[in-house]
């Protein structure tokens, strides 16, 4: 753990991997909830990073954090958000070629694995999940697209995401879906949270 200042009221918290990243986020959290983390405005997740800002007492924070006993990242509990998609991304045989099965293969593989969001980021309402193992890690395009539909589901390295709006992007795309990830007028206006979980359903026909 590496703690590093950030202008007077916040604190980056450097961790070893993704995983110890989102054991330190859920327990910053369970103990904001419970009423014993010091006052904290907004607690922010990322690969391998926290970010701890409106720190009241960032020295007294970061004296205290490196003593934590932080246990490993437990199963979610909680409702799982279920997102419909058809496996039909023009992207789908180049990983089924790269993980050695069939596209329908892949729709399973994919569909049958319990997501969780790390951290959000790239563009409002963009979730990276994790949940696959590495041996089903994708490199991203070498050339990426100018313009990736709203609605695409999609992997890089470890990560799955879903586009929440038109825009560039190099991940290898499997799928469509019709969920609203991003919606200025829905309270909250995002989809998907940090620590929620996620289920891909297939619809009729996907993988085919």
């Amino acid at each position: 753990m590496r703690l590093l200042p950030v202008g007077e009221g916040a604190l980056l918290v450097e961790l070893g991997s993704g995983e110890e990243a989102g054991a330190l986020h859920a327990e910053l959290l369970r103990r904001r909830a419970e009423g014993t983390l010091p006052p904290v405005r907004e607690i922010v997740p990322a690969a391998r990073t926290v970010l701890l800002d409106g720190v009241e007492e960032p020295d007294r924070l970061a004296d205290e954090l490196p003593r934590w006993s932080v246990p490993p990242l437990a199963p979610g509990s909680g409702a799982v958000t279920e997102i419909p998609v058809r496996y039909d991304g023009p992207d789908l045989a180049e990983v089924a070629a790269l993980w050695k099965v069939s596209a329908a293969d892949v729709a399973a593989v994919h569909s049958a694995a319990e997501f969780r969001v790390a951290f959000c980021g790239f563009a409002p309402g963009f979730a990276y999940l994790t949940g696959l193992g590495e041996e089903f890690a994708v490199p991203r395009r070498v050339t990426p697209r100018t313009a990736v539909p709203a609605g695409s589901v999609a992997l890089a390295g470890t990560y799955t995401g879903v586009y929440p709006r038109s825009s560039p992007g190099g991940w290898q795309l499997i799928g469509t879906t019709e969920a609203v990830l991003w919606d200025s007028a829905r309270e909250p206006a995002a989809l998907l949270s940090p620590g929620a979980r996620v289920r891909f359903v297939p619809c009729a026909g996907a993988g085919r």
